[in-house]
């Protein structure tokens, strides 16, 4: 009889937080150090150096591994850290394909840095066919997907692209932070590494900065680990002991995301002063359908556009309260931002109008307050308008 599947929300409390071997302690200990004592020349315990590896690091590697599902897992000291590591690791001069509408870092380190390592071609990923004759014309080593985009909210048929990435011998990343490993596992929708900012929903609680992979591909990670090893972009045992403490609520936090934003993308889709909603759980979203096969789940991010200009869109911002206007997301407190201004002002402002991040975009990361009191807040910032 086969092993039955233990559930997300259990491997959250209890991968890699198992009691403490030497004092049966309940919460992991933090192994805040920086080198280990050797018995002889070479002769350890499996750890040497915490640049390295650190005990506190490894629970965190196999809570996330179990996760996605996946037989190997790498932290990093943040998500553009990890972002680094998957790129290093190509030959040089590879061709890229990254979608248009990624996180602004994303598209920052490839536009001004791996730009001078790597052919980067930044395209449409939902539009697969053109995905294709891309791949067919140009021979890429890597596609980096982003389901849902950031800040367009813009999902991506992962099975279908990585299934056509895998026919032409092309590796496959998702970044899955907006998601969270709670709502998508793109390991087994087909892609062959998954990343995730730790800073985001997977901590949980705007205290941490940090990054993850996660593969089954034994050869990509060994390369990637070298890397970090070299390089040395890996997590404090703080901060590793930090995500961990987070992860034990992911599973209550993401539906309590999920339940204010679904209400709050709702509301504003029939607010006066609202010209049009993106949220993946409303079915006026262009890849709802898709969103429902491969998500368990929809997520807090929603994408807005105000009736107005960017003097609106300013007005707006300084109105609200209990939204506190700041980068970032995924935190259990809800967040407001202009990405036009904020996120994604290094994107050149011809490419941002080209996408559709223009000056009425607004962003939300909703949070888990009481979500009559978030849309009272947003209704006072509706009134000056």
């Amino acid at each position: 009889m086969a092993k039955k599947q233990t559930k997300i929300a259990t491997k959250v409390i209890h991968e890699g937080g198992y009691p403490d071997k030497e004092t049966g302690a309940i919460m992991p200990p933090i192994y805040q150090t920086s080198t280990y004592v050797q018995s002889s020349p070479g002769k350890h315990k499996g750890y040497e150096y915490t640049r390295s590896h650190n005990p506190t690091r490894t629970r965190l590697e196999e809570c996330l591994s179990s996760l996605e599902n996946a037989k190997y897992a790498l932290v990093t000291s943040s998500g553009m850290a990890a972002t680094t590591l998957i790129l290093h690791a190509l030959p040089k001069g590879s061709t890229i394909l990254c979608g248009d509408d990624v996180y602004g870092g994303t598209y920052r380190i490839l536009s001004t840095v791996f730009n001078e390592i790597h052919n980067i071609i930044f395209t449409d990923t939902t539009d697969v066919k053109s995905l294709e004759k891309l791949m067919k014309k140009y021979r890429p080593k890597l596609i980096w997907l982003e389901s849902p985009t950031n800040p367009l909210l813009k999902i991506t048929d992962i099975r279908k692209v990585t299934t056509i990435a895998k026919d032409h011998r092309v590796l496959s990343v998702v970044d899955n932070t907006f998601m969270s490993s709670y709502f998508q596992r793109p390991l087994e929708l087909g892609a062959d590494i998954v990343m995730h900012s730790l800073t985001k929903y997977m901590n949980g609680h705007s205290d941490v900065v940090g990054g993850c992979l996660m593969t089954n591909n034994k050869s990509f990670y060994e390369k990637v680990w070298k890397l970090q090893n070299s390089l040395g972009p890996s997590q404090s045992p703080f901060d590793s002991w930090l995500v961990l403490r987070g992860l034990k609520t992911l599973a209550v936090r993401m539906e309590a995301h999920q339940r204010n934003a679904i209400k709050i993308a709702k509301y504003l889709e029939g607010h006066r002063n609202v010209e049009r909603v993106i949220y993946p759980g409303l079915k006026s979203h262009p890849q709802h359908r898709i969103a429902k096969a491969q998500m368990s789940g929809f997520g807090g991010m929603i994408t807005f556009f105000l009736k107005g200009d960017l003097s609106k869109s300013k007005k707006f911002l300084e109105k609200v309260k209990l939204f506190s206007l700041a980068e970032s997301l995924g935190g259990v407190e809800s967040l407001i931002e202009h990405p036009a201004i904020m996120t994604h002002a290094s994107i050149p402002k011809e490419i941002r109008k080209e996408i559709g991040i223009l000056d009425n975009l607004i962003r939300l990361s909703v949070g888990i307050e009481d979500c009559d009191d978030l849309i009272d807040d947003l209704e006072t910032a509706f009134k000056v308008l």
